[in-house]
């Protein structure tokens, strides 16, 4: 049965906030997404559920994900090796089961998706592809402060090739006194560097600041110069209104423990644009499951890759961390997007609205406010704070009082109430623990 909720045109929410507790209640029931918290697995703090805005760094459990592991195991138990072809849910061609709903939930074509190795390993697969640097054009373009890990693929990428990270990597940073990049110092970063831009590869959603980057625009200039473009969306999927397949990206990864709710560690997407599929000219590394499944048995010498985004896969896929990804995106696609953005605006807008209203009070009692640095205009879920004078001490008080947060050096507590299982309850209770401990 089909009951997707189908939300009216987004708009942006006019709510008459309330930092009350009756204010919260009558929200929540308000809430056509009310039903789904009671689908997922909230960690208790003095029999209590704890208030849990981390879902930026691993989303809660479905109540379902047990279930969907254990008919893996149950098959695995019943035919062994057979269960390739006669489990219920045949293991050989099992990352097909996920890839209509995976490209609907990021607005790509079925053949642009795969679910894959985790996050890392696929930017490093497709930088294979993509980042193809010569003599003349060689430099790679990415936001300041990303994730670590990006920073260290495409340093090692860089170093591979034999180029000086120093020059090879251009890193478009926040102005002075500022926390977030202007999207026009990226776009003249792009044309400065053009004659030598080899690949724009940026976060969907910066870790830190919590700034959501315009995906289209970034993409045409990048094109514009002449580069290949993709993007991280490790904090875009399942948060986002994504349309991978209309920005004309030429390919992303993303990570599925955050918003999208798969466990630890669980498999990784990859998105490639079809125009990309047939492609002979792109180099790649390759592996069996990469190759023509209808001969993929046959045991040939020579590849023969799939006409797909299939081709990029190299080993054959990681049943029990699908089955706990197939449990969560079972969810996504029976909410919908559009009205789990409706609500992300609506409860985001109500954190910021708490904030703001503790501000006014420690703004009276002379003491130094809280600063929220993400974007109004440019953001998802995740706002991302910074306690002056407070700092660590802080986000320790808050998760010793079962507010669960998340704390990035050298300064930031972000915190992300989810639209699919935070309530405006959790908003105020936040704000509550928050006021006491200022």
């Amino acid at each position: 049965m089909n009951t997707s909720i189908n939300p009216a045109p987004l708009r942006k929410i006019n709510m008459n906030y309330q930092n009350t507790l009756e204010f919260a209640i009558e929200a929540d029931s308000n809430d056509q997404l009310k039903t789904y918290r009671d689908q997922f697995y909230f960690p208790m703090f003095n029999d209590r559920e704890v208030v849990y805005f981390t879902g930026n760094s691993l989303g809660l459990q479905p109540k379902t994900t047990q279930d969907s592991i254990v008919d893996e195991l149950e098959d695995w138990a019943t035919f062994g090796v057979e269960g390739h072809f006669h489990a219920r849910n045949p293991w050989f061609s099992y990352h097909e089961l996920l890839n209509e709903k995976t490209a609907k939930l990021v607005g790509a074509l079925p053949s642009e998706v795969v679910m894959m190795n985790q996050l890392t390993v696929n930017l490093h697969l497709l930088m294979v592809s993509f980042y193809r640097p010569t003599k003349q054009r060689y430099k790679i373009l990415c936001e300041a402060k990303a994730f670590p890990s990006d920073q260290y693929a495409l340093q090692s990428q860089v170093k591979f090739h034999g180029f000086d990270i120093n020059d090879a990597l251009i890193e478009v940073a926040p102005r002075e006194g500022e926390y977030t990049i202007r999207h026009e110092d990226i776009y003249a970063a792009i044309e400065k560097n053009k004659n030598e831009l080899a690949l724009v590869l940026i976060g969907g959603v910066n870790y830190f600041s919590g700034q959501v980057f315009d995906m289209k625009a970034i993409t045409e200039a990048g094109h514009k110069a002449g580069a290949v473009v993709g993007f991280d969306l490790a904090h875009a999927a399942g948060n986002l209104k994504l349309q991978l397949h209309d920005w004309n990206l030429d390919f992303a990864a993303w990570c599925s423990y955050k918003y999208l709710n798969a466990g630890p560690g669980s498999v990784a997407g990859a998105f490639v644009h079809e125009r990309h599929h047939n492609s002979t000219e792109l180099p790649l590394f390759a592996g069996w499951w990469g190759h023509d499944k209808t001969e993929r048995f046959k045991m040939e010498r020579e590849f023969k890759p799939m006409k797909s985004v299939e081709r990029w896969q190299m080993s054959n896929a990681p049943i029990l961390s699908m089955a706990a990804y197939k449990a969560s995106l079972a969810i996504f696609d029976e909410v919908s997007m559009d009205a789990l953005i409706e609500k992300s605006h609506s409860l985001t807008g109500y954190l910021e609205f708490v904030v703001e209203e503790i501000n006014k009070k420690l703004k009276a009692e002379g003491k130094e406010l809280l600063q929220i640095i993400t974007p109004k205009e440019n953001r998802g879920c995740q706002l991302s704070i910074i306690a002056h004078g407070k700092g660590k001490d802080l986000f320790n008080q808050l998760m010793a009082q079962g507010v669960i947060l998340d704390w990035r050096e050298p300064n930031v507590i972000r915190c992300a109430p989810v639209p699919l299982y935070n309530s405006y309850e959790d908003v105020f209770r936040f704000g509550e623990v928050l006021s006491s401990l200022l």
